[in-house]
């Protein structure tokens, strides 16, 4: 159940009615006071926080984070946000001419900027397999993405929750049948953590980064990358420092090598033990099915409003707490701007290759009568504008 008391801890704005929880995500009042804390203890004593007691926070925040995605805290390193993990694995990942990286054509449009450039330097080809939508069955989906594997195969690279239609794909099944075929096996997992449930020992997926800082809520700036002790050595870091070669090295060169980046201010990651503590402090497992049945009994009544239908069945195989509808527009960033500033809404409406979505996030703050406004908005521009086609 979620409680006023919940919805009052986080910081969004009143005056607005804010569904685009998926972009940046919030941080609830206790999170922040808590980052806030740490920033006051680095500027009162720099030196002691950057070369000790810092250092002994970020410990026990990946070890309270390994045991929140069930793996060994000694294969996670924090990054600021999952494209600089793209870019770390694309730029070190060893591809030669005609090697191919497998994806999909509904992947977040950073990371595909960034594969289509670490491949070209090398004449690779990063080769995007079309998905049909609405998608079926989760075995419909993993055997049509296969049909874009071949001997050329050296990585796939997919979204674990995608971010312009908010579909949860199966990378379960997909990790599974990669290893079976010896392919390596690259999840974007920037919506996952603390919307779906992840359990990387049992995944399979040889690297896997996430937002900390989008469905955790912890404050912006906070991202892992997980990677598995086989492919550790393969890493170098985007920023040489004092990691390499150390003095004082710890038991592990590749926490030594990602850790240490020169002067940063990493209190954002330290925050993750707290944001666990205020999921559970809450009964997040319970809020998070609330929020998926707000998402759900809503998304159909939207579709039929723009004369669109869902992109997936509405189970949690594919949707969680993100729900994008199909619509037609010519004028994507004019929609957003009217349902901001006349209508006071913060929702994205994302195109997506020859396709356009207006998503709507939910969070614990949400209520029935946030998606009452959207719907209410958008029959009204429906009425007064020819901002949205209807067939």
């Amino acid at each position: 159940m979620i409680t006023e008391q919940l919805r009052n801890e986080f910081l969004v704005r009143k005056d607005l009615t804010f569904l685009n929880f998926g972009s940046f995500g919030a941080c609830p009042k206790p999170i922040f006071e808590r980052y806030q804390q740490y920033q006051l203890e680095l500027e009162q004593e720099p030196v002691l926080f950057i070369v000790k007691t810092g250092l002994e926070y970020l410990q026990q925040s990946r070890e309270a984070l390994g045991k929140f995605l069930h793996c060994s805290a000694d294969d996670l390193v924090y990054l600021v946000n999952p494209s600089h993990a793209v870019n770390l694995v694309a730029k070190n990942f060893p591809l030669k001419a005609g090697d191919e990286v497998l994806t999909t054509n509904l992947e977040y449009g950073a990371c595909d900027r960034t594969w289509e450039y670490y491949c070209a330097q090398v004449g690779a080809h990063y080769k995007k397999q079309s998905i049909s939508l609405p998608l079926t069955t989760k075995e419909a989906f993993v055997d049509e993405f296969f049909k874009g594997v071949n001997n050329r195969t050296k990585l796939i690279f997919i979204s674990h929750i995608t971010s312009s239609t908010g579909l949860r794909f199966p990378i379960e099944a997909i990790c599974a049948k990669a290893k079976e075929m010896g392919i390596t096996t690259f999840i974007d997992g920037a919506h996952g953590p603390a919307q779906a449930p992840i359990n990387l020992s049992s995944l399979g997926a040889d690297l896997f980064t996430g937002a900390c800082h989008k469905w955790m809520m912890t404050p912006k700036g906070s991202t892992f990358l997980y990677v598995n002790k086989a492919f550790q050595r393969m890493l170098d870091p985007l920023v040489i420092s004092w990691g390499f070669n150390s003095t004082t090295p710890s038991h592990s060169s590749f926490l030594d090598y990602h850790q240490t980046q020169g002067t940063r201010d990493f209190s954002a990651f330290l925050c993750i033990p707290k944001a666990i503590e205020f999921m559970n402090q809450y009964n997040w497992t319970a809020v998070s099915s609330a929020c998926r049945d707000l998402v759900k009994s809503n998304a159909l009544r939207f579709c039929e409003l723009v004369n669109s239908q869902p992109l997936a069945p509405l189970t949690d195989d594919f949707i969680l707490q993100l729900f994008s509808i199909p619509i037609k527009t010519k004028n994507p960033i004019q929609l957003k701007n009217l349902l901001f500033d006349q209508y006071k809404i913060e929702i994205p409406v994302m195109p997506h290759g020859d396709q356009v979505f207006l998503r709507y996030s939910i969070q614990a703050f949400n209520t029935q009568a946030h998606l009452d406004t959207l719907y209410d908005a958008v029959s009204d521009i429906i009425k007064t504008t020819n901002l949205i086609e209807i067939d």
